[in-house]
């Protein structure tokens, strides 16, 4: 074996140890981690229904007359990159809910997506949850053209330029006033992407607090600065160096030089 072929064996045992997804295919997704215990709001009227917690989110979408559905994200750089799902469920339309260890229900993870395998071309909701982290979701528009509704953490809000952003922009939003979560929604959209930037109420009072102890600085500074000012001036007078004679009437001058 020749040194490139050493060196192609090591380049794929390295990514392989490393744990990247997809070195040899698609691979199956943790049974366990699918299983895990979970509870979906499936009484929506939005094809993609997502909520925001502070570590993970649940995403609700619609399905129809389908066997796959397709789990991204993208990268800083625009690369996709799958999902590690837990929680998978599947409402058929008659309201009957199965989990993966009863039933065909079933997920592969590639590097670039994870793909939820139904068994069957199905219709009705699929639910999964998903890490995530920070004051910012974006995901992929998996259902193209549907309505949208995202749901943010506690006392999270958006609405002031710089503390938030939202694309597309215009949702309509509501806040919850038992739970303190404000929801966001589109009637369809369009773009490739969804993106949330918020911040929570109390970033706004430290933003204000620290926005009023700067103005207070400012304005002590100006006074310091003024009296200081002030105070020289003074001396420069007392000491006879700051004599205006440019306030005096030119007439009381006399005439220019020579004409005297």
């Amino acid at each position: 074996m020749n040194r490139r072929h050493l060196a192609l064996v090591a380049v794929i045992a390295t990514l392989a140890l490393s744990g990247c997804t997809g070195v040899f295919g698609p691979e199956p997704s943790d049974p366990d981690r699918l299983n895990q215990n979970a509870s979906y709001d499936w009484d929506t009227t939005e094809d993609a229904t997502i909520v925001v917690n502070r570590s993970s989110y649940t995403a609700v979408y619609d399905v129809e007359n389908r066997s796959t559905f397709e789990v991204y994200t993208r990268s800083g750089l625009g690369r996709e990159r799958s999902v590690p799902i837990r929680g998978l469920r599947f409402r058929y339309e008659n309201g009957t809910v199965i989990a993966p260890a009863n039933s065909s229900l079933a997920a592969t993870e590639g590097s670039q997506r994870t793909e939820i395998q139904f068994g069957e071309n199905v219709s009705g909701e699929v639910a999964f949850t998903a890490p995530r982290s920070g004051k910012q979701f974006t995901t992929p528009t998996l259902v193209e053209g549907g309505a949208y509704a995202v749901t943010l953490p506690p006392g999270a809000r958006v609405g002031i330029p710089l503390l938030s952003q939202v694309t597309p922009g215009g949702p309509e939003t509501a806040v919850d006033s038992e739970t303190d979560r404000m929801t966001l929604s589109w009637e369809a959209v369009d773009t490739q992407m969804l993106s949330v930037r918020y911040y929570l109420q109390r970033d706004l009072l430290l933003f204000g607090g620290l926005t009023a102890v700067g103005i207070v600085v400012a304005i002590v500074g100006s006074v310091y600065y003024y009296r200081q000012l002030q105070a020289v001036k003074r001396r420069r007078e007392e000491a006879g160096i700051d004599i205006e004679e440019e306030d005096d009437d030119p007439r009381d001058r006399g005439p220019p030089p020579g004409m005297r």
